[in-house]
């Protein structure tokens, strides 16, 4: 440990230790003790965990251990059901298949087959699943790229820091707060340090990154195959492209790293109802879906969705084609000069079903799952989940549960029904046994998190059934 990060250490167990410091802060704090900022970081965590230097780096490592073996999986034998094999055919290319840039090239690819290894075994959620690839990318690949082990987990103990805020904030659907949004951020603060950025341009970076993911949503990557792609990778290309703007030109970036994220937040929770219904007014005929789920949905909701989804591309249709009618010939499309110039849908609910688990007795007769209409949407992926948390208290990481919960004879002999409720953010679930019934009544956060508002027997008994089995209860 260097004589500068033993002086800032001082100085914050003397000045900052009782405080919680903004982002902007800390970066004001890095500055002045001419530490990086990911140098900072470290310090902070120093302090707060009462750890050594050797420790926290350690400690961040450690906790990619299992996003790095499902990256390997994505990279070899992973099958997603939204991106295929995506991760196994880019890594047959030899050359710079994606950009012509060693690092970012990796991280590129790394960061797809993470997705595909989190459709296989799963992943440990940031602000979600969605940011864990491409931190997990990046993180590999400055590996292979023969940084050392104190800098790259350095500028990962960065990209954690960053994503925890994203996570505090992700609070209902949407990947400006996760796989874009987040992982945007963070790649843009990591490469901007890695590169010999000073605080405050690494603060500019993620500046720069979060701007284009504001309200971006997840829904339609989610549930829709290939969707995904573009939003997790795309985090690497943006975050590269804003740390090299910042370290490479003079542009101006005037607005505090706070401010902006602190608007993203605000953003994301008050544009999700409305974006969420548009998009899946076009999309949902697209969701993915399992047939195991199927028959437990009322097949009148069942041959409605059918009739929406023969609807959907005859409206699309005519809307664009009022585009097209109403656009300019081709050779006078461009106007005069002008100068100037988005985890949450799977962990929080099967927890819920979990706490729901906790508290009953008896043989389970009977299991309904209210889901508000984008956890609804995807309850191809959520409903094994919940169910196998409602049934045998299953954790979320139980990956061979999720994939058999519908071989289960229990299963067949439970009676099982999912409804759709238009309300944002609601998950609830109620069990009916032979002895001691339950309820849960939960909205759902990301993260794997949840805020429960009622609950039976009761919501004491509720929250300690969280506190037991270790599951974050938000407000």
């Amino acid at each position: 440990m260097n004589e500068r990060i033993d002086q800032a250490l001082k100085r914050f167990k003397k000045d900052f230790i009782d405080r919680t410091l903004t982002l902007g802060e800390l970066v004001e704090i890095a500055e002045e003790q001419g530490l990086s900022l990911s140098q900072m970081v470290v310090v902070e965590a120093m302090a707060r965990e009462k750890k050594t230097y050797e420790q926290i780096l350690l400690g961040v490592m450690n906790e990619f251990e299992h996003n790095l073996k499902a990256l390997e999986v994505g990279l070899t034998w992973g099958r997603s059901f939204l991106l295929g094999t995506v991760g196994s055919d880019l890594a047959r290319y030899k050359d710079r298949v994606l950009i012509d840039d060693s690092l970012i090239n990796k991280a590129l690819i790394y960061t797809l087959a993470t997705e595909v290894g989190n459709h296989e075994i799963g992943l440990r959620p940031c602000a979600g699943t969605g940011d864990a690839c491409p931190y997990t990318g990046l993180i590999k690949a400055l590996k292979e790229e023969g940084f050392s082990k104190e800098q790259v987990a350095l500028e990962a103990a960065l990209m954690l820091k960053v994503g925890s805020i994203f996570r505090a904030g992700k609070q209902t659907t949407g990947c400006n707060m996760e796989g874009f949004g987040a992982g945007s951020a963070a790649t843009a603060a990591s490469l901007t340090d890695l590169r010999g950025g000073t605080p405050h341009q690494v603060a500019k970076s993620i500046v720069l990154a979060i701007s284009p993911t504001i309200a971006v949503p997840c829904t339609p990557r989610v549930m829709v195959a290939g969707l995904c792609a573009t939003h997790i990778s795309g985090a690497i290309l943006i975050g590269n492209q804003a740390s090299q703007l910042i370290l490479k030109t003079s542009i101006p970036v005037d607005v505090d790293v706070d401010v902006m994220i602190a608007m993203a937040s605000r953003i994301h929770v008050e544009v999700a109802p409305v974006i969420t219904t548009i998009n899946l007014e076009y999309l949902e005929p697209y969701f993915k879906k399992k047939p195991e789920v199927e028959p437990f949905v009322d097949k009148g909701l069942r041959n409605m969705e059918q009739q929406k989804a023969e609807n959907i591309k005859r409206q699309a249709r005519e809307e664009v084609r009022r585009l097209v009618a109403s656009s300019r010939p081709l050779t006078q499309v461009l106007g005069d000069v002008v100068v100037g110039g988005s985890s949450i849908a799977v962990g929080s609910p099967t927890n819920m079903a979990r706490v729901c688990h906790e508290m009953i007795s008896g043989e389970i007769k009977k299991i309904e799952i209210d889901l508000t209409t984008d956890l609804f949407s995807r309850r191809a992926i959520n409903v094994p989940a919940i169910l196998m948390g409602a049934i045998y208290g299953a954790k979320t990481g139980d990956v061979e549960m999720y994939h058999k919960i519908f071989e289960k004879p229990e299963v067949k002999n439970i009676e099982i029904k999912i409804n759709k409720i238009d309300l944002p953010e609601v998950q609830r679930i109620r069990i009916e046994t032979t002895g001691k019934s339950a309820m849960v009544d939960a909205r759902n956060r990301g993260g794997g998190r949840l805020a429960i508002v009622d609950a039976k027997p009761s919501l004491e008994e509720a929250l300690k059934a969280a506190k037991r089995l270790g599951i974050e209860i938000v407000s």
